[in-house]
């Protein structure tokens, strides 16, 4: 091995190793704490320092430090007003860690759009492990309770995160899509499709509704952006699919149409998961409307919450199956990232961390407009991307990075408006920050120096020779 190879794979293996703690069982009353994933994802951090100290450079551009040193503006004034100094430095520790200092980690380790991929597929293969765990406890009944049996799944996470689970798949199910529909060897992109649609399935019985909904938004925009005459046929399909799928599920069905069917019974006798999750939105408000720039401190809705929550709100949602003795969990946040944030933290902390997010979002879709001007970037075809010789469907090279990591950054912005940071799969939600942010705010900025360089080269007259 190449010394340059070495380097790329000793930057590229802490990221990779973070993603594999992961697929480690969560020990009974260790979702709240620190995890295997959370400690690896510490020394990712720190290895990546020792290799800025020793490789003399400077570690990130004035746009990207900005970016992701944004949110530490709020962060640090929720901190300070924390109902206790230990409440505000473990707060502020974990804010850091999932969206400043894992991410830019995560974009330093990254050295291109090789090692991207190899990310991408990680997060596959991570998914497809959740995801047979899940469908096997949903076949034989040793998953979470769900209406009275024990057929959530909720993979190695427990039914103290039912969300862990469906967050793996459903960024192993989006950056599939993305994978499928980039311009790679044909079956490249037919392995990354069957992923997709395996995939599917241990999602379905995940009963996550939020998750459903974050993958829909997010893998429709993959498809609209890889072209709009193939996504039509696309739509098509799954539309066709889904009803057959529907029509045949038997017993599995009726389960799969009812949690379907009551997304939209939020004013028509909601289930109590709805209501409750409206009461802690309400209270939410009502904390932000107390201390609207600074909110009432990072840990700080646990405390305030039975003081603004109506009569409405049940004692804490139920926990059992899947090993676990059945007892009731406490409900200690609103399940909403943006009204955590806006309620903890204020105008102020929901300003600079969304904005964060938006910037992100906008370089993210700059950066796959600028992909589609480079000079040389192959013609499409009415439908997308031309196939080529050997079955390499034509187009511009990294589309398929640009693809996963707007996928990704849609799906985490729609799903954190029904769930929040918490439990061990929250380490992922860090990595995958740093792989949108390494294509927003690093790829973009060496292609276009690239290009730059290019038409630079262009037009010097011949026989002047290269600086």
């Amino acid at each position: 091995m190449t010394r340059s190879a070495a380097s790329a794979a000793s930057s590229l293996l802490p990221v990779l190793a973070v993603i594999a703690m992961l697929a480690l069982p969560v020990s009974p009353g260790g979702e709240d704490g620190p995890t295997a994933a959370d400690a690896v994802s510490g020394l990712l951090v720190l290895w990546c320092g020792i290799r800025l100290v020793r490789e003399r450079r400077r570690p990130l551009a004035r746009k990207t430090a900005m970016v992701l040193g944004l949110p530490v503006v709020g962060l640090a004034l929720a901190a300070a007003g924390a109902i206790s100094p230990s409440a505000g430095i473990s707060g502020l520790a974990r804010y850091l860690q999932i969206f400043v200092l894992v991410p830019a980690a995560v974009l330093l380790s990254v050295r291109g759009r090789a090692d991207f991929r190899v990310v991408a597929w990680a997060f596959v293969g991570l998914a497809l492990w959740q995801g047979a765990v899940g469908v096997h406890q949903y076949v034989t009944g040793t998953g979470a309770s769900y209406v009275g049996e024990n057929i959530r799944a909720v993979g190695t996470f427990g039914p103290a995160d039912v969300m862990g689970m469906a967050t793996v798949v459903s960024f192993g199910l989006v950056c599939a899509v993305g994978l499928a529909l980039g311009p790679a060897p044909t079956g490249q992109r037919a392995t990354a499709l069957l992923c997709a649609l395996v995939l599917v399935v241990p999602l379905a019985v995940s009963f996550s509704r939020g998750a459903w909904i974050a993958t829909a938004a997010a893998c429709a925009l993959q498809v609209v952006l890889a072209g709009l005459r193939r996504a039509v046929t696309v739509f098509a399909a799954v539309a066709a699919m889904g009803v057959v799928l529907a029509g045949g599920l038997g017993i599995g069905s009726a389960m799969l149409q009812d949690r379907i069917g009551s997304i939209t019974q939020v004013a028509d006798a909601p289930d109590q998961s709805v209501t409750d999750r409206y009461t802690m939105w309400a209270a939410a408000v009502d904390m932000w409307r107390e201390q609207p720039l600074t909110g009432v401190g990072l840990k700080g809705f646990p405390e305030y919450r039975d003081g603004r929550a109506s009569l409405a709100l049940s004692s804490g949602s139920d926990i059992g199956g899947a090993g676990t003795v059945y007892h009731k969990q406490s409900l200690l946040s609103p399940h909403n990232m943006y009204l955590l944030v806006l309620s903890e933290q204020g105008l102020v902390g929901l300003l600079t961390l969304a904005g964060s997010w938006l910037a992100l979002l906008v370089c993210a879709a700059r950066g796959l407009v600028r992909l589609r001007r480079e000079p040389g970037a192959p013609a499409r075809g009415p439908g997308g991307l031309v196939p080529g010789p050997g079955g390499r469907a034509h187009g511009p090279r990294g589309l398929d990075c640009g693809l996963v990591a707007c996928g990704v950054l849609v799906w985490m912005l729609v799903d954190f408006v029904y769930a929040d940071i918490g439990g061990p799969s929250t380490a992922l939600t860090a990595v995958a920050f740093g792989l949108v942010a390494w294509w927003a705010l690093a790829d973009t900025t060496s292609s276009s120096r690239a290009s730059a360089e290019q038409r630079a080269g262009a037009a010097v007259p011949q026989g002047a020779g290269a600086r």
